[in-house]
Protein backbone atom coordinates (compact mmCIF):
# COMPACT_ATOMS: atom_id res chain seq x y z
CA UNK A 1 0.00 0.00 0.00
CA UNK A 2 1.10 3.58 -0.61
CA UNK A 3 1.50 5.96 2.33
CA UNK A 4 2.68 9.54 2.63
CA UNK A 5 4.72 8.68 5.73
CA UNK A 6 6.01 5.36 7.04
CA UNK A 7 7.31 5.60 10.62
CA UNK A 8 9.50 2.74 11.82
CA UNK A 9 9.32 2.35 15.59
CA UNK A 10 6.53 3.35 17.98
CA UNK A 11 8.77 4.54 20.80
CA UNK A 12 8.87 8.05 22.22
CA UNK A 13 9.70 9.70 18.89
CA UNK A 14 7.52 7.46 16.74
CA UNK A 15 4.40 8.11 18.82
CA UNK A 16 4.94 11.87 18.57
CA UNK A 17 5.37 11.64 14.80
CA UNK A 18 2.32 9.44 14.33
CA UNK A 19 0.17 11.93 16.19
CA UNK A 20 1.50 15.13 14.66
CA UNK A 21 1.69 13.90 11.05
CA UNK A 22 -1.73 12.22 11.07
CA UNK A 23 -3.30 15.42 12.45
CA UNK A 24 -3.40 16.49 8.80
CA UNK A 25 -6.24 14.38 7.34
CA UNK A 26 -4.58 14.49 3.94
CA UNK A 27 -1.59 12.51 5.22
CA UNK A 28 -1.75 8.72 5.09
CA UNK A 29 0.50 7.47 7.89
CA UNK A 30 1.75 3.96 8.68
CA UNK A 31 3.36 3.26 12.07
CA UNK A 32 5.29 -0.01 12.47
CA UNK A 33 6.26 -1.44 15.86
CA UNK A 34 8.15 -4.70 16.41
CA UNK A 35 6.61 -5.14 19.87
CA UNK A 36 3.02 -5.42 20.97
CA UNK A 37 0.31 -3.27 22.50
CA UNK A 38 0.92 -1.57 25.84
CA UNK A 39 -1.73 -3.63 27.62
CA UNK A 40 0.28 -4.89 30.60
CA UNK A 41 -0.94 -3.39 33.92
CA UNK A 42 2.63 -3.01 35.23
CA UNK A 43 3.26 -0.48 32.44
CA UNK A 44 0.53 1.83 33.71
CA UNK A 45 1.08 1.40 37.46
CA UNK A 46 4.22 3.49 38.08
CA UNK A 47 5.78 1.23 40.71
CA UNK A 48 5.29 -1.67 38.31
CA UNK A 49 8.53 -0.61 36.64
CA UNK A 50 10.34 -2.80 39.18
CA UNK A 51 8.67 -5.82 37.54
CA UNK A 52 9.03 -4.69 33.92
CA UNK A 53 12.78 -5.27 33.94
CA UNK A 54 12.11 -9.01 33.94
CA UNK A 55 9.39 -9.07 31.26
CA UNK A 56 11.16 -9.95 28.03
CA UNK A 57 7.91 -9.74 26.09
CA UNK A 58 8.07 -5.94 26.55
CA UNK A 59 11.81 -5.52 26.40
CA UNK A 60 14.54 -6.05 23.81
CA UNK A 61 16.78 -7.09 26.75
CA UNK A 62 20.00 -6.26 24.94
CA UNK A 63 23.46 -7.03 26.28
CA UNK A 64 26.66 -5.26 25.33
CA UNK A 65 29.78 -6.91 24.10
CA UNK A 66 32.24 -7.78 26.91
CA UNK A 67 33.58 -4.49 28.25
CA UNK A 68 37.38 -4.29 28.70
CA UNK A 69 36.98 -1.39 31.13
CA UNK A 70 34.51 -3.36 33.26
CA UNK A 71 36.42 -6.61 33.76
CA UNK A 72 34.99 -8.14 30.59
CA UNK A 73 31.40 -7.94 31.79
CA UNK A 74 28.42 -7.73 29.45
CA UNK A 75 26.06 -4.99 30.57
CA UNK A 76 22.29 -5.28 30.43
CA UNK A 77 20.55 -2.68 28.25
CA UNK A 78 16.75 -2.78 28.60
CA UNK A 79 14.89 -1.07 25.74
CA UNK A 80 11.13 -0.99 25.35
CA UNK A 81 9.69 -3.37 22.77
CA UNK A 82 6.10 -2.18 23.02
CA UNK A 83 3.97 0.79 22.01
CA UNK A 84 5.60 3.75 23.72
CA UNK A 85 9.03 2.14 23.56
CA UNK A 86 11.25 2.88 26.53
CA UNK A 87 8.80 5.53 27.76
CA UNK A 88 6.58 2.56 28.68
CA UNK A 89 9.21 0.94 30.92
CA UNK A 90 11.37 3.81 32.23
CA UNK A 91 11.37 5.54 35.64
CA UNK A 92 9.36 8.50 34.27
CA UNK A 93 11.80 11.21 35.45
CA UNK A 94 11.15 14.35 33.43
CA UNK A 95 14.50 16.02 32.71
CA UNK A 96 15.52 18.05 29.68
CA UNK A 97 19.24 18.51 30.25
CA UNK A 98 21.18 21.78 30.40
CA UNK A 99 20.89 24.73 28.03
CA UNK A 100 24.60 24.43 27.21
CA UNK A 101 23.98 20.93 25.82
CA UNK A 102 21.85 22.32 23.02
CA UNK A 103 23.98 25.39 22.46
CA UNK A 104 26.89 22.98 21.89
CA UNK A 105 24.83 21.09 19.29
CA UNK A 106 24.22 24.35 17.44
CA UNK A 107 27.85 25.40 17.90
CA UNK A 108 28.90 22.28 16.00
CA UNK A 109 27.03 23.51 12.93
CA UNK A 110 23.50 22.29 13.65
CA UNK A 111 21.56 25.46 13.03
CA UNK A 112 18.29 25.73 14.90
CA UNK A 113 19.23 23.34 17.70
CA UNK A 114 20.39 25.87 20.31
CA UNK A 115 18.51 26.02 23.61
CA UNK A 116 16.29 28.98 22.77
CA UNK A 117 15.30 27.31 19.49
CA UNK A 118 14.37 23.95 21.04
CA UNK A 119 12.69 25.35 24.18
CA UNK A 120 9.37 26.02 22.40
CA UNK A 121 9.12 22.32 21.50
CA UNK A 122 9.70 21.25 25.10
CA UNK A 123 6.99 23.69 26.12
CA UNK A 124 4.51 22.62 23.43
CA UNK A 125 4.89 18.96 24.39
CA UNK A 126 4.22 19.57 28.08
CA UNK A 127 1.16 19.73 30.32
CA UNK A 128 2.82 21.03 33.48
CA UNK A 129 0.96 20.52 36.76
CA UNK A 130 2.60 23.58 38.35
CA UNK A 131 1.33 25.91 35.65
CA UNK A 132 2.81 27.82 32.72
CA UNK A 133 5.99 29.90 32.81
CA UNK A 134 8.79 30.95 30.51
CA UNK A 135 10.04 27.34 30.70
CA UNK A 136 6.81 25.34 30.93
CA UNK A 137 3.57 24.76 29.07
CA UNK A 138 0.14 23.47 30.08
CA UNK A 139 -1.55 22.42 26.84
CA UNK A 140 0.78 19.71 25.58
CA UNK A 141 0.17 15.95 25.40
CA UNK A 142 2.73 14.87 28.03
CA UNK A 143 1.48 15.20 31.59
CA UNK A 144 4.36 16.34 33.82
CA UNK A 145 3.32 16.10 37.44
CA UNK A 146 4.58 16.09 40.99
CA UNK A 147 4.76 12.71 42.66
CA UNK A 148 1.56 11.69 44.40
CA UNK A 149 3.52 9.67 46.92
CA UNK A 150 7.06 9.90 48.23
CA UNK A 151 8.89 7.87 50.83
CA UNK A 152 9.91 9.78 53.97
CA UNK A 153 13.51 8.63 53.38
CA UNK A 154 13.53 10.59 50.11
CA UNK A 155 12.98 13.73 52.18
CA UNK A 156 15.84 12.69 54.46
CA UNK A 157 18.05 12.29 51.40
CA UNK A 158 17.28 15.86 50.31
CA UNK A 159 18.07 17.16 53.80
CA UNK A 160 21.37 15.26 53.77
CA UNK A 161 22.23 16.70 50.35
CA UNK A 162 21.81 20.21 51.72
CA UNK A 163 23.97 19.33 54.72
CA UNK A 164 26.63 18.19 52.24
CA UNK A 165 26.59 21.66 50.71
CA UNK A 166 24.26 21.16 47.74
CA UNK A 167 21.56 23.68 46.93
CA UNK A 168 17.85 22.95 46.90
CA UNK A 169 16.16 22.99 43.49
CA UNK A 170 12.41 22.74 42.95
CA UNK A 171 12.66 22.65 39.13
CA UNK A 172 15.51 20.93 37.28
CA UNK A 173 14.03 22.19 34.00
CA UNK A 174 13.78 25.86 34.92
CA UNK A 175 16.32 28.65 35.18
CA UNK A 176 18.94 26.48 36.91
CA UNK A 177 19.59 22.76 36.77
CA UNK A 178 22.04 22.46 39.64
CA UNK A 179 20.76 21.33 43.04
CA UNK A 180 18.63 18.64 44.68
CA UNK A 181 14.91 18.05 44.82
CA UNK A 182 12.09 15.73 43.89
CA UNK A 183 11.85 14.68 40.27
CA UNK A 184 8.73 15.52 38.36
CA UNK A 185 7.37 12.56 36.48
CA UNK A 186 5.54 11.76 33.27
CA UNK A 187 2.34 10.67 34.98
CA UNK A 188 -1.33 11.51 34.69
CA UNK A 189 -3.49 11.09 37.78
CA UNK A 190 -1.17 8.50 39.24
CA UNK A 191 -0.71 6.50 36.02
CA UNK A 192 2.25 6.42 33.65
CA UNK A 193 1.91 8.93 30.84
CA UNK A 194 4.04 7.22 28.21
CA UNK A 195 4.42 8.54 24.69
CA UNK A 196 1.82 5.96 23.67
CA UNK A 197 -0.67 7.31 26.22
CA UNK A 198 0.15 10.96 25.49
CA UNK A 199 0.35 10.89 21.70
CA UNK A 200 -0.71 7.60 20.17
CA UNK A 201 -3.92 6.84 22.03
CA UNK A 202 -5.57 10.16 21.07
CA UNK A 203 -4.61 9.61 17.42
CA UNK A 204 -5.34 5.90 17.17
CA UNK A 205 -8.91 6.30 15.88
CA UNK A 206 -7.94 8.50 12.96
CA UNK A 207 -8.78 6.75 9.73
CA UNK A 208 -5.61 8.04 8.08
CA UNK A 209 -3.33 6.40 10.70
CA UNK A 210 -2.53 2.67 10.48
CA UNK A 211 -0.73 1.07 13.44
CA UNK A 212 0.83 -2.36 12.99
CA UNK A 213 2.35 -4.10 15.98
CA UNK A 214 4.44 -7.26 15.79
CA UNK A 215 6.06 -5.84 12.66
CA UNK A 216 9.83 -6.32 12.56
CA UNK A 217 11.45 -4.04 10.00
CA UNK A 218 13.94 -5.95 7.85
CA UNK A 219 15.08 -3.51 5.17
CA UNK A 220 14.49 -0.03 3.85
CA UNK A 221 13.69 -0.30 0.14
CA UNK A 222 15.69 2.04 -2.09
CA UNK A 223 15.27 3.15 -5.67
CA UNK A 224 18.68 4.51 -6.51
CA UNK A 225 19.39 7.25 -3.97
CA UNK A 226 15.79 7.53 -2.78
CA UNK A 227 14.06 5.59 -0.01
CA UNK A 228 10.72 4.40 -1.32
CA UNK A 229 9.45 1.79 1.12
CA UNK A 230 9.95 -0.70 3.90
CA UNK A 231 10.11 -4.49 3.96
CA UNK A 232 9.03 -6.03 7.25
CA UNK A 233 7.94 -9.30 8.78
CA UNK A 234 4.43 -9.23 10.21
CA UNK A 235 4.05 -12.51 12.03
CA UNK A 236 5.04 -15.17 9.50
CA UNK A 237 4.29 -12.90 6.53
CA UNK A 238 6.81 -10.67 4.76
CA UNK A 239 5.12 -7.42 3.77
CA UNK A 240 6.25 -4.39 1.81
CA UNK A 241 4.77 -0.91 1.75
CA UNK A 242 5.83 2.21 -0.08
CA UNK A 243 5.83 5.78 1.13
CA UNK A 244 6.54 9.34 0.18
CA UNK A 245 8.88 9.64 3.17
CA UNK A 246 10.38 6.96 5.39
CA UNK A 247 11.07 8.06 8.97
CA UNK A 248 13.33 5.88 11.06
CA UNK A 249 12.43 6.29 14.75
CA UNK A 250 13.65 2.97 16.11
CA UNK A 251 16.11 4.37 18.66
CA UNK A 252 19.85 4.55 19.14
CA UNK A 253 20.28 0.77 18.73
CA UNK A 254 17.73 -0.26 16.13
CA UNK A 255 17.95 2.74 13.80
CA UNK A 256 21.62 2.21 12.86
CA UNK A 257 20.98 -1.54 12.81
CA UNK A 258 18.26 -1.20 10.19
CA UNK A 259 20.31 1.25 8.13
CA UNK A 260 23.16 -1.26 7.94
CA UNK A 261 20.81 -4.12 7.10
CA UNK A 262 19.60 -1.90 4.24
CA UNK A 263 23.09 -1.38 2.85
CA UNK A 264 23.56 2.08 4.37
CA UNK A 265 26.60 2.31 6.62
CA UNK A 266 30.34 1.73 6.94
CA UNK A 267 31.55 0.00 3.80
CA UNK A 268 33.86 -2.42 5.57
CA UNK A 269 31.11 -3.52 7.98
CA UNK A 270 28.64 -4.13 5.17
CA UNK A 271 31.18 -6.11 3.13
CA UNK A 272 32.01 -8.23 6.18
CA UNK A 273 28.41 -9.49 6.18
CA UNK A 274 27.95 -9.67 2.39
CA UNK A 275 25.41 -6.82 2.38
CA UNK A 276 25.23 -4.91 -0.89
CA UNK A 277 26.45 -1.35 -0.36
CA UNK A 278 23.71 1.11 -1.31
CA UNK A 279 25.37 4.10 0.35
CA UNK A 280 28.70 4.12 2.17
CA UNK A 281 28.03 6.24 5.25
CA UNK A 282 30.84 5.71 7.74
CA UNK A 283 29.13 7.33 10.73
CA UNK A 284 26.25 4.86 10.96
CA UNK A 285 26.58 3.12 14.32
CA UNK A 286 29.52 5.27 15.41
CA UNK A 287 29.57 7.94 18.16
CA UNK A 288 27.72 5.69 20.66
CA UNK A 289 27.48 7.34 24.07
CA UNK A 290 25.80 6.32 27.32
CA UNK A 291 25.67 7.30 30.97
CA UNK A 292 27.50 4.76 33.12
CA UNK A 293 26.06 4.52 36.63
CA UNK A 294 27.46 3.41 39.98
CA UNK A 295 25.25 2.47 42.93
CA UNK A 296 26.16 3.02 46.57
CA UNK A 297 24.09 0.77 48.84
CA UNK A 298 23.69 0.96 52.63
CA UNK A 299 21.67 -1.06 55.09
CA UNK A 300 18.87 0.76 56.85
CA UNK A 301 17.95 0.78 60.54
CA UNK A 302 14.37 1.59 59.59
CA UNK A 303 11.71 -0.50 57.88
CA UNK A 304 10.40 2.53 56.00
CA UNK A 305 12.07 1.40 52.78
CA UNK A 306 10.31 -0.18 49.80
CA UNK A 307 12.19 -3.47 50.24
CA UNK A 308 9.57 -5.51 52.07
CA UNK A 309 6.26 -4.00 50.97
CA UNK A 310 3.12 -6.10 50.93
CA UNK A 311 2.35 -6.29 47.21
CA UNK A 312 -1.36 -6.93 47.77
CA UNK A 313 -1.74 -3.96 50.11
CA UNK A 314 0.12 -1.70 47.66
CA UNK A 315 -2.03 -2.88 44.75
CA UNK A 316 -5.32 -2.46 46.63
CA UNK A 317 -4.42 1.05 47.75
CA UNK A 318 -3.37 1.94 44.23
CA UNK A 319 -6.55 0.55 42.66
CA UNK A 320 -8.65 2.47 45.19
CA UNK A 321 -7.28 5.99 44.67
CA UNK A 322 -4.13 5.81 42.45
CA UNK A 323 -2.00 6.83 45.42
CA UNK A 324 0.42 5.28 47.87
CA UNK A 325 3.65 3.46 46.96
CA UNK A 326 2.06 2.06 43.81
CA UNK A 327 2.08 5.56 42.31
CA UNK A 328 5.77 6.08 43.08
CA UNK A 329 8.46 5.96 40.40
CA UNK A 330 10.80 4.56 43.12
CA UNK A 331 13.60 6.99 42.10
CA UNK A 332 11.72 9.88 43.68
CA UNK A 333 14.47 12.37 44.51
CA UNK A 334 17.82 13.29 43.09
CA UNK A 335 20.01 16.10 41.99
CA UNK A 336 22.65 17.61 39.76
CA UNK A 337 26.17 18.45 40.96
CA UNK A 338 28.90 20.55 39.41
CA UNK A 339 31.95 18.71 40.73
CA UNK A 340 35.50 19.93 41.21
CA UNK A 341 36.33 18.28 37.87
CA UNK A 342 33.75 20.25 35.85
CA UNK A 343 35.05 21.79 32.63
CA UNK A 344 32.26 24.41 32.43
CA UNK A 345 29.29 25.62 34.46
CA UNK A 346 27.12 22.60 33.67
CA UNK A 347 26.48 19.97 36.32
CA UNK A 348 28.62 16.93 35.53
CA UNK A 349 27.06 14.40 37.94
CA UNK A 350 23.43 13.31 38.34
CA UNK A 351 22.01 11.33 41.26
CA UNK A 352 18.84 9.31 41.76
CA UNK A 353 17.91 8.18 45.30
CA UNK A 354 16.04 4.91 45.79
CA UNK A 355 14.65 4.08 49.26
CA UNK A 356 15.37 0.40 48.70
CA UNK A 357 18.28 -1.92 47.95
CA UNK A 358 18.80 -1.95 44.20
CA UNK A 359 21.42 -4.26 42.71
CA UNK A 360 21.85 -5.40 39.11
CA UNK A 361 18.84 -3.39 37.85
CA UNK A 362 16.69 -4.90 40.61
CA UNK A 363 17.27 -8.42 39.32
CA UNK A 364 19.36 -9.38 42.38
CA UNK A 365 17.14 -9.30 45.47
CA UNK A 366 19.15 -8.43 48.58
CA UNK A 367 17.87 -9.30 52.07
CA UNK A 368 16.74 -6.75 54.65
CA UNK A 369 16.14 -3.03 54.31
CA UNK A 370 18.37 -0.46 52.71
CA UNK A 371 18.86 2.55 50.46
CA UNK A 372 20.62 3.23 47.17
CA UNK A 373 22.15 6.28 45.53
CA UNK A 374 22.63 6.03 41.76
CA UNK A 375 25.27 8.41 40.43
CA UNK A 376 26.38 8.94 36.84
CA UNK A 377 28.86 11.22 35.09
CA UNK A 378 26.90 13.37 32.66
CA UNK A 379 29.47 14.20 29.97
CA UNK A 380 31.51 11.04 29.35
CA UNK A 381 34.33 11.13 26.83
CA UNK A 382 34.17 7.45 25.87
CA UNK A 383 32.78 6.68 22.43
CA UNK A 384 31.67 3.33 21.17
CA UNK A 385 29.82 1.85 18.23
CA UNK A 386 27.05 -0.44 17.11
CA UNK A 387 27.87 -3.03 14.46
CA UNK A 388 26.38 -6.23 13.08
CA UNK A 389 26.53 -9.76 14.40
CA UNK A 390 24.96 -10.97 11.18
CA UNK A 391 22.80 -9.88 8.25
CA UNK A 392 19.76 -11.55 9.84
CA UNK A 393 17.29 -8.84 10.99
CA UNK A 394 16.19 -11.06 13.87
CA UNK A 395 19.71 -11.13 15.35
CA UNK A 396 20.61 -8.38 17.82
CA UNK A 397 23.39 -6.01 16.77
CA UNK A 398 26.74 -5.85 18.55
CA UNK A 399 26.77 -3.12 21.22
CA UNK A 400 30.23 -1.80 22.05
CA UNK A 401 30.05 1.31 24.27
CA UNK A 402 33.71 1.12 25.46
CA UNK A 403 32.93 2.35 28.95
CA UNK A 404 35.73 3.92 31.03
CA UNK A 405 37.81 4.38 27.94
CA UNK A 406 39.44 7.60 29.17
CA UNK A 407 41.13 8.80 32.32
CA UNK A 408 38.50 11.54 32.71
CA UNK A 409 35.68 8.98 32.72
CA UNK A 410 37.44 6.89 35.35
CA UNK A 411 38.07 9.95 37.52
CA UNK A 412 34.45 11.04 37.26
CA UNK A 413 33.07 7.65 38.26
CA UNK A 414 35.30 7.61 41.34
CA UNK A 415 33.96 11.07 42.17
CA UNK A 416 30.40 9.75 41.80
CA UNK A 417 31.08 7.06 44.40
CA UNK A 418 32.77 9.48 46.81
CA UNK A 419 30.01 12.09 46.65
CA UNK A 420 27.35 9.40 47.17
CA UNK A 421 29.14 8.24 50.29
CA UNK A 422 29.41 11.82 51.48
CA UNK A 423 25.64 12.28 51.39
CA UNK A 424 24.96 9.05 53.27
CA UNK A 425 27.45 10.25 55.93
CA UNK A 426 25.46 13.40 56.79
CA UNK A 427 23.68 13.85 60.16
CA UNK A 428 20.23 13.64 58.53
CA UNK A 429 20.87 9.96 57.88
CA UNK A 430 22.33 9.15 61.30
CA UNK A 431 19.23 7.31 62.52
CA UNK A 432 18.63 5.46 59.25
CA UNK A 433 21.99 4.42 57.76
CA UNK A 434 23.58 1.15 58.77
CA UNK A 435 26.59 -0.66 57.33
CA UNK A 436 27.69 0.09 53.80
CA UNK A 437 27.03 -2.84 51.47
CA UNK A 438 28.61 -1.39 48.31
CA UNK A 439 31.37 -0.36 47.81
CA UNK A 440 32.06 -1.60 51.37
CA UNK A 441 33.71 0.31 54.20
CA UNK A 442 37.14 -1.25 53.58
CA UNK A 443 37.40 0.30 50.10
CA UNK A 444 38.79 3.81 50.54
CA UNK A 445 41.48 4.57 47.96
CA UNK A 446 40.87 5.67 44.38
CA UNK A 447 42.33 2.38 43.20
CA UNK A 448 39.93 0.42 45.41
CA UNK A 449 36.94 2.42 44.24
CA UNK A 450 37.90 2.07 40.59
CA UNK A 451 38.19 -1.69 41.05
CA UNK A 452 34.69 -1.68 42.59
CA UNK A 453 33.34 0.39 39.70
CA UNK A 454 34.81 -2.04 37.17
CA UNK A 455 33.01 -4.87 38.98
CA UNK A 456 29.62 -3.23 39.59
CA UNK A 457 28.90 -0.21 37.34
CA UNK A 458 25.89 -0.53 35.03
CA UNK A 459 24.12 1.50 32.37
CA UNK A 460 21.42 3.91 33.43
CA UNK A 461 19.85 3.45 29.98
CA UNK A 462 20.70 6.58 27.99
CA UNK A 463 22.29 5.36 24.72
CA UNK A 464 22.42 8.02 22.01
CA UNK A 465 24.40 9.35 19.07
CA UNK A 466 24.65 6.48 16.57
CA UNK A 467 23.11 8.39 13.63
CA UNK A 468 24.42 11.73 14.70
CA UNK A 469 23.38 15.07 13.33
CA UNK A 470 26.16 17.25 11.99
CA UNK A 471 28.43 18.37 9.19
CA UNK A 472 31.55 16.28 9.78
CA UNK A 473 32.57 12.98 8.17
CA UNK A 474 30.75 10.88 10.79
CA UNK A 475 27.47 12.77 10.55
CA UNK A 476 24.56 10.60 9.35
CA UNK A 477 21.82 13.24 9.18
CA UNK A 478 21.83 16.96 8.54
CA UNK A 479 20.23 19.56 10.81
CA UNK A 480 16.85 18.80 9.23
CA UNK A 481 17.36 15.12 10.22
CA UNK A 482 17.46 13.92 6.63
CA UNK A 483 19.96 11.14 5.88
CA UNK A 484 22.92 12.57 4.02
CA UNK A 485 23.11 11.39 0.41
CA UNK A 486 19.58 9.95 0.28
CA UNK A 487 16.20 11.45 -0.53
CA UNK A 488 13.01 10.46 1.26
CA UNK A 489 14.67 9.10 4.42
CA UNK A 490 14.95 10.75 7.83
CA UNK A 491 16.09 9.59 11.27
CA UNK A 492 14.18 11.07 14.21
CA UNK A 493 15.10 9.68 17.61
CA UNK A 494 17.87 9.76 20.26
CA UNK A 495 20.39 8.42 17.76
CA UNK A 496 20.68 11.86 16.12
CA UNK A 497 22.02 13.56 19.28
CA UNK A 498 25.62 14.63 18.60
CA UNK A 499 26.44 14.54 22.33
CA UNK A 500 24.70 13.33 25.44
CA UNK A 501 22.46 15.77 27.23
CA UNK A 502 23.13 16.38 30.92
CA UNK A 503 20.28 14.28 32.23
CA UNK A 504 17.65 11.74 31.25
CA UNK A 505 16.99 11.35 27.53
CA UNK A 506 13.23 10.75 27.17
CA UNK A 507 12.05 14.37 27.21
CA UNK A 508 14.77 15.43 24.71
CA UNK A 509 13.74 12.61 22.37
CA UNK A 510 10.14 13.79 22.44
CA UNK A 511 11.36 17.33 21.75
CA UNK A 512 13.36 16.14 18.72
CA UNK A 513 10.26 14.55 17.20
CA UNK A 514 8.08 17.57 17.96
CA UNK A 515 10.58 19.86 16.24
CA UNK A 516 10.90 17.62 13.18
CA UNK A 517 7.15 17.29 12.74
CA UNK A 518 6.54 21.02 13.16
CA UNK A 519 9.22 22.00 10.65
CA UNK A 520 8.55 19.32 8.04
Amino acid sequence: MEYDFIIIGAGSAGCVLANRLSANPNNRVLLLEAGGRDWHPFIHMPAGLARLVKLKSLNWSYETEPQPGLNGRRLYWPRGRVLGGSSSINAMCYCRGHRRDYDAWAGAGNKGWDYESVLPYFISSEDQENGPSRFHGIDGPVSVQNLRHSNSLSKVFLEAAQQAGHAENADFNGENQRGFGFYQVTQRKGRRCSAAVAYLKPASRRTNLTIRTGALAERIVLDGRRAVGIQYRHGAVHDRDTGGRIILAAGAINSPHLLMLSGIGPAAELKRHDIKIQLALEGVGKNLQDHLDICTLVKSHTALTYDQLNDWAVALRYLFDRRGPGSSNIAEAGGFITSRHATDSRPDIQMHFVPALLDDHGRNKLPGHGMTIHACALQPESRGEISLHSANPADAPALQPRYLGTGYDRTMMIECARLSREIFAQPAFSDAVGDEIYPGAALRSDADLLDFIRKKAESIYHPIGTCKMGMDDLAVVDSSLNVRGLAGLSVVDASIMPRLVSGNTNAPTIMIAEKFAAEL
